[in-house]
């Protein structure tokens, strides 16, 4: 079962990250993210609509609401155009993870233990660079994927070192919309809880 109510620490490095001019754009927005209590997931510079800056985040809690991202983007706007990092106009998207999110920090496996995953690596792993399974354990250096699908001669489970991944996301099924939805509910009666005034009637 995920542990879909755990609270992330911001401060969190990513596993997987960005290079050339997406990181470059990262290293300009993550302080600002970072300072207003949000997590950088993933940098993204596409030619989507002309040219498209997506930028996705989350809360601690693994929350992201439309006003959240307008909070954001208010933020973001003004420090880009001054770093001004993309030398041709751009469209500027913040956008929550979404439930078949990036997975980019331990805390997103250990989150989402049990779901399933299809991930890529730099180096190879058991004489493979892409994997689909289960995340079944988790631990600080990697974690063990139960294959849904494996060939034949392939051990059922195979343990992938964090070091080794190069992408990784979760992969839409009943359950995980089921325990996400879940973890959105419970985030955001947690948040509601901490900040209504206590009842000071009798």
């Amino acid at each position: 079962m995920a542990e879909q109510t755990l609270s992330q620490d911001v401060s969190e490095d990513r596993l997987i990250t960005e290079t050339g001019l997406d990181a470059r754009i990262a290293s300009i927005v993550e302080p600002v993210i970072t300072s207003m209590g949000y997590r950088l997931v993933r940098i993204r510079l596409s030619g989507q609509n002309g040219l498209t800056l997506q930028i996705m985040a989350e809360r601690d809690d693994g929350t992201m609401t439309v006003e959240d991202c307008e909070a954001l983007s208010r933020a973001l706007s003004p420090v880009l155009d001054v770093e001004d990092p993309v030398d041709r106009a751009y469209h500027l998207e913040m956008s929550s993870p979404g439930i078949d999110r990036p997975m980019v920090r331990k805390s997103d496996f250990k989150r989402w233990s049990g779901h399933l995953v299809k991930c890529e690596t730099a180096v190879m792993v058991a004489d493979r660079k892409r994997f689909r399974g289960t995340i079944s354990q988790v631990d600080d250096e990697g974690f063990l994927l139960t294959r849904d699908q494996a060939s034949y001669g392939d051990e059922p489970t195979v343990r992938i070192p964090f070091e080794a991944l190069s992408d990784a996301k979760l992969i839409l099924t009943d359950d995980l919309i089921r325990d996400a939805l879940a973890a959105d509910k419970a985030a955001k009666a947690a948040r509601n809880a901490k900040h209504t005034p206590p009842d000071n009637d009798g």
